[in-house]
């Protein structure tokens, strides 16, 4: 039997290789609103590449689940990156692997994260990830991605068997 895979927490130099942390500790800024405000531009790369595909602003009510919980399946956006930020949300569970050879999920390299209260994530376009998990009640979460009703939205990947994800 495969060992578990243990959730780490969601930092910003171990998700850098798949993408961004959207998060409080910000730093530098710049003065907005006659000063009422600061300013942080370009916290994530976003984008798509297909011409005909538009920005979607949407929101997932997602339930509860809880740790241990098992991975059955991955998806990737190949075109577009995808942006989640917690409107209302305790924790969620973000579980992320990249490319192998071929262009299937290199399960050898999965990873989880936590995310804790204020943390948001953008996956790199084309990133393998399991699809947002709720954690502690359920969650409002604000997603952005590029889409034009093709299949070249969103890529899914059944498991070839459950991979089981533990708190740390």
């Amino acid at each position: 039997m495969r060992a578990p895979l243990r959730a780490q927490p969601l930092t910003r130099e171990a998700f850098a290789p798949f993408g961004d942390v959207i998060g409080l500790d910000l730093s530098g800024g710049s003065s907005a609103n006659q000063g009422t405000a600061t300013r942080f531009d370009r916290v994530a790369r976003l984008g798509g590449s297909r011409a005909e595909a538009q920005p979607n602003l949407a929101v997932f009510r997602s339930v509860a689940k809880s740790l241990p919980f098992e991975v059955r399946l991955l998806e990737r956006h190949p075109c577009s990156s995808q942006m989640f930020v917690a409107l209302k949300c305790q924790r969620f569970l973000v579980v992320v692997c990249p490319d192998d050879a071929r262009g299937e999920p290199d399960l050898s390299q999965l990873r989880a994260f936590v995310c804790g209260p204020g943390q948001g994530v953008n996956y790199r376009p084309g990133l393998w990830h399991h699809p947002i998990i709720a954690l502690d009640g359920p969650a409002d979460l604000l997603m952005l991605a590029w889409e034009d009703g093709t299949p070249l939205d969103c890529e899914e990947r059944p498991l070839p068997e459950p991979y089981l994800v533990t708190s740390d």
